[in-house]
């Protein structure tokens, strides 16, 4: 079943804050100094095990505002298996949770 909005779990690595974030399909979402876009989020009907599955766009801004966003992450995330398919960043970490209908 196609989602229309996603729950995704970032953690701040330097200061272990965890922060649950919501945001609708290809609508950008900030934290910290990434910006990240889910552009696909599926999940599987009540009667089936459970799986949420969504494609993330991820860049780093920085501090600067002058220097050209780097990417950082462009793939599918599970919310099964989160290091199927995990980013690599230094100072954040972001978590699929789940995939809503609404």
């Amino acid at each position: 079943i196609d989602g229309k909005s996603v729950v995704v779990q970032g953690l701040d690595k330097i200061t272990a804050r965890i922060t649950t974030l919501t945001t609708s399909i290809d609508a950008p979402l900030r934290f910290g100094t990434l910006e990240l876009t889910v552009n696909r989020c599926a999940f599987r009907p009540p009667e089936e095990p459970p799986e949420n599955v969504a494609f993330l766009t991820v860049f780093d801004r920085g501090h600067d505002p002058s220097l050209a966003p780097k990417p950082v992450f462009a793939g599918w995330m599970f919310s099964s298996s989160p290091a199927v398919s995990a980013m690599e960043h230094p100072v954040y970490d972001i978590t699929l949770l789940k995939c809503l209908a609404k």
